[in-house]
């Protein structure tokens, strides 16, 4: 279904009927226009109302969004709206989403959305939303989508707290802040949440988008089981007076209150669940990836939370910071046996210089080697050897390693630092398409199998305890 387009008036000018707009924009070719495109994503919701309007600075520099008497765009079935606004791709709109009585959201917690009253929604299928929902997001006309989100809510009400109101400085600002608050890689809040009910059919998807729609989901996950919270709407409705009252979210909560920590363990939660549900392994290894973020984010805030009671401070500066994944293109490993040969080479360092806030490069180094039983490979320390017990399958690959101690930078890197490693392989060392996560510091070895005829290329990344990740190894390979 295709959205009705609507027509704003950015100066004052009466707004005439749906026909008379369509007239007006096919005619006066000469007037520009831009169109703001977005989706509604908590959950999908189908059959929202948006209503677009950019946002004036008055005389006194405070933005504010220049409201129109304008009939609202209804979201499509897959969360989706578009909305044109007359004048130039200039300056920034804010977004915001009603719900009546004919809103759906789609179900993204597993196994269910408890609601107050009724039964609870299974997973996937469609649930009424309550007349108070509401969700705001707000962008740069020039470039932007404007995805509207629990997270790009808070986001908002943040920036509304500046003393120049909804400007661009503001709302750029809240958005970092709303990234760092629940361990996202800086623009997350800019990528478009994929349909968590839906994902064996994106294995495109980044590992990235992937941890927003989950941190969305999580508002929703407390409902479950939790009497204080009967609906998706109290939940962030509280959320959102914190924010607006303090400018940050109360980290353990004081148990009236929703707390950061409640929403991170959550999202860790869903991050499993979700495993047991998806078939495809690409997906299933995104999702341990994200799951052990969120679990490194909750260690964090408990730490934070040992040292200070205050929330988490409404500043642009990084507590936390995960790397951009949208690198990550995984496929499912493929079958076979054959007899096997062994090519090894030893991996020279990997580095990259990480620093905390917005430079997430990578910044850990690893050793890696291909190894086999009975057959002897060159290697120099640190690399692990393999012994004459070992037994590997004839259509697989023993990969050892060994940990990094430094930084590219020089700095010392403890153990208590790595979060775990990420190896990937493939058919091509120019492609090396396939990956596996490892969640531990502690595991220097991974057997691949299930490989099929053909040399295999491999190479492997470290992880830390901030979300960096250390650039590639070199390459070793293996014949099958």
């Amino acid at each position: 279904m295709l959205p009705a387009v609507v027509l704003l008036s950015g100066c004052g000018l009466d707004i005439s009927s749906d026909d008379d707009n369509t007239s007006a924009q096919s005619s006066t070719t000469a007037e520009p226009t831009v169109q703001i495109a977005g989706a509604a994503m908590k959950g999908v919701i189908q059959q929202g109302l948006v209503v677009a309007n950019r946002l004036i600075a008055d005389k006194d520099g405070y933005y504010a969004p220049q409201r129109q008497a304008a009939k609202p765009v209804l979201t499509a079935d897959d969360g989706s709206y578009e909305w044109q606004l007359r004048g130039k791709a200039e300056g920034w709109a804010l977004v915001e989403l009603t719900a009546d009585g004919g809103t759906r959201m789609i179900c993204d917690v597993v196994p269910q959305c408890d609601q107050a009253g009724a039964e609870p929604v299974p997973f996937g299928q469609a649930m009424a939303l309550d007349s108070n929902f509401s969700l705001l997001g707000a962008g740069d006309l020039r470039k932007e989508t404007v995805n509207l989100t629990p997270l790009t809510h808070l986001a908002v009400t943040l920036a509304e707290r500046s003393a120049e109101g909804l400007s661009p400085t503001a709302i750029s600002s809240a958005y970092t802040t709303v990234e760092n608050w629940f361990g996202l890689s800086a623009g997350a809040l800019r990528l478009t949440p994929p349909d968590l009910t839906n994902l064996d059919e994106m294995t495109g998807v980044t590992a990235d988008a992937i941890q927003v729609a989950i941190a969305n989901a999580a508002f929703l996950a407390l409902v479950n089981d939790n009497a204080q919270w009967d609906s998706i709407s109290a939940v962030l409705d509280d959320v959102t007076a914190q924010v607006s009252a303090t400018g940050h979210v109360s980290i353990t909560g004081d148990g009236t209150n929703v707390a950061l920590a409640d929403l991170v363990s959550a999202a860790a939660l869903q991050s499993s669940e979700l495993q047991n549900v998806v078939d495809s392994s690409v997906i299933s290894q995104k999702l341990v990836v994200v799951e052990y973020r969120n679990v490194q984010r909750f260690k964090t805030i408990a730490d934070v939370n040992e040292e200070s009671d205050t929330g988490v401070a409404d500043s642009g500066e990084t507590t936390d910071s995960s790397t951009d994944t949208s690198t990550d293109t995984s496929t499912d490993t493929s079958t076979g046996s054959t007899d096997e040969q062994v090519a090894g080479t030893t991996e020279p360092d990997t580095a990259g210089d990480a620093t905390s806030g917005g430079d997430t490069s990578t910044d850990t180094t690893t050793d890696e080697t291909v190894a086999d039983t009975g057959t002897d490979t060159e290697t120099s320390e640190p690399v692990t050897e393999t012994t004459p017990e070992e037994t590997v399958p004839a259509n697989a690959a023993l990969l050892s390693w060994t940990a990094p101690l430094t930084r590219e930078n020089g700095e010392s890197l403890a153990m208590g630092e790595i979060a775990g490693f990420e190896v990937v392989y493939g058919t091509s060392a120019e492609t090396l398409d396939q990956s596996l996560a490892i969640g531990d510091a502690s595991v220097d070895e991974l057997l691949v199998d299930e490989l099929t005829e053909g040399t295999w290329y491999f190479a492997i990344r470290t992880l830390d305890t901030d979300g960096n990740r250390s650039r590639l190894s070199d390459v070793v390979y293996k014949q099958i």
